[in-house]
Order: C-alpha cells, then structure tokens, then sequence
C-alpha cells in the first residue's frame, strides 16, 4: 500500500480507471495499528481488481476536514476521482468486513460503467 501524505498525489491517485481505496489512519489509533499485520494480504488478494493508498490524517489535516473524514481508520472508495462508497464505523474493523466493503467497492464500480 502506497503511503501518500500531499492533497495533489491524493488527487492524482483517485483519478484512476481503476478504483483506488484511500485508507486514513493515524500513528496513535490503536485501532489502525489492529489492521496492520492484515492488510497486506488484503492488498495483494485484490491486486490487479483495486489500487489502496495509506493517508496520515494528521499529515493532511485539509484534505481530511474536505472529505469530512472524523473516523480512524476510514476507507474510501474512488474511481476518475468519485467518491463511491465509504466504510467508517466506531467498532474495530476485521479483516471480514473489511473485505465486504471491498467487495461492495467493485460492485458499486462496475455498476458505473
């Protein structure tokens, strides 16, 4: 997962063809730090279906407040720089739901096309 900490290689990432999944985490959440050992499986099971980027809400504190990002860690899902579905909740996220929104992410996606 490529870490990205400037709004203009945000911008350029979620303009994709490709949907991109923005993950906004922190280095203090307790709750992110749960995803990390995971998530690189996740990554590579949705290789080549999805592109992920890693986002330090406290390095682009702009971007986040423009995209009302409140939650850590929150997923979103962008395709030609569209908004398509996020996942925020208050509950740590496993590694299940996590991938059902991913899945949700694809279908929204081809659903566009």
């Amino acid at each position: 997962m490529e870490k990205v900490n400037t709004e203009q290689a945000f911008e350029a990432h979620i303009a994709n063809e490709l949907p991109t999944i923005a993950v906004f985490k922190t280095t203090w959440c307790k709750d992110c730090h749960f995803i990390d050992p995971f998530m690189p499986g996740v990554v590579e099971a949705y290789k080549g279906r999805l592109n992920f980027i890693e986002l330090d809400r406290d390095e682009v504190p702009d971007l986040c407040e423009k995209l009302n990002i409140l939650g850590i860690p929150s997923f979103i899902a962008f395709r030609k720089g569209q908004e398509l579905v996020r996942f925020v909740s208050k509950l740590r996220k496993t590694r299940d739901e996590i991938e059902q929104f991913l899945d949700r992410a694809l279908e929204v996606s081809s659903a566009l096309k």
